[in-house]
């Protein structure tokens, strides 16, 4: 079910239409759904991205060209959807997302999952179970609240306190706050096999600053499917946003049932 009425935005030459979808406590979270055949893609942002970025529009933009299934949202906290950013963790989202593949979402899933996304992707494809048809991940950062903080930024975590780190991306630093690194480390999933058997395919930058390229080397020996794919790309960056980055993420998409 929908929770609420939907919100036009962009120009009047291309008005894309948001709804959006109330959680039990009634906290809307924002999405866009395209139908279409095929297991329904299902992109999942990083760390404060949202459905209004690159990758998210250019394969929902492929997806309605090539007649796909296809749903975009924003985690609370995070672009359009109601919330406060510091209020959210990896359970939270995964709860969201959950709740709206089971409203708009008919059969099976491939989702594709980008930085915090891709630590995302695994802990839905985990919930959702024989419903979980492919996975790709785009610089996948699983376990980042642990390899992506120093000691003393752990122990500034763990005391309560939010950690400010310089922002790549932005003139305003990017905060971790409390809950969302003590979910995080209750969700590392690197130390054990990941029970996903379904066809996974990695794309990582060597010249990824943020998460390291061996992330996904590591990721792909976790997981149980004997059809796991590492794709890494030397000159690309964390974002793989390029044209010929998304062209491959989009061909990547293809080749999954």
């Amino acid at each position: 079910m929908r929770g609420g009425l939907a919100k036009r935005v962009g120009t009047p030459d291309s008005v894309e239409v948001i709804d959006f979808h109330s959680m039990p406590d009634g906290r809307r979270i924002a999405f866009r759904h395209r139908a279409g055949s095929g297991p329904t893609i299902v992109f999942l942002p990083g760390y404060m991205s949202d459905m209004a970025g690159g990758k998210a529009t250019a394969l929902f933009d492929w997806a309605g060209g090539a007649g796909r299934a296809c749903l975009l949202l924003d985690y609370s906290g995070c672009g359009a959807s109601d919330g406060d950013f510091a209020d959210g963790t990896l359970s939270r989202w995964r709860d969201e997302v959950m709740a709206l593949i089971e409203a708009q979402v008919e059969g099976e899933v491939v989702l594709v999952g980008s930085s915090m996304g891709g630590w995302l992707m695994l802990l839905v494809g985990l919930a959702l179970g024989e419903r979980l048809a492919g996975m790709v991940g785009i610089a996948a950062a699983p376990d980042f609240t642990q390899w992506g903080f120093d000691a003393a930024q752990r122990a500034t975590l763990a005391r309560g306190e939010p950690v400010f780190e310089d922002n790549p991306y932005g003139p305003d630093p990017t905060p971790t706050f409390p809950a969302f690194w003590r979910d995080g480390q209750a969700n590392r999933l690197l130390d054990a096999p990941i029970a996903v058997r379904c066809p996974v395919r990695l794309l990582h930058g060597q010249a990824d600053r943020d998460v390291p390229w061996d992330t996904s080397l590591r990721l792909a020996e976790r997981l149980e499917s004997p059809d796991v794919v590492v794709t890494l790309v030397k000159d690309g960056d964390h974002r793989l946003s390029r044209d010929a980055d998304i062209a491959r993420l989009i061909g990547t998409v293809e080749t999954l049932p």
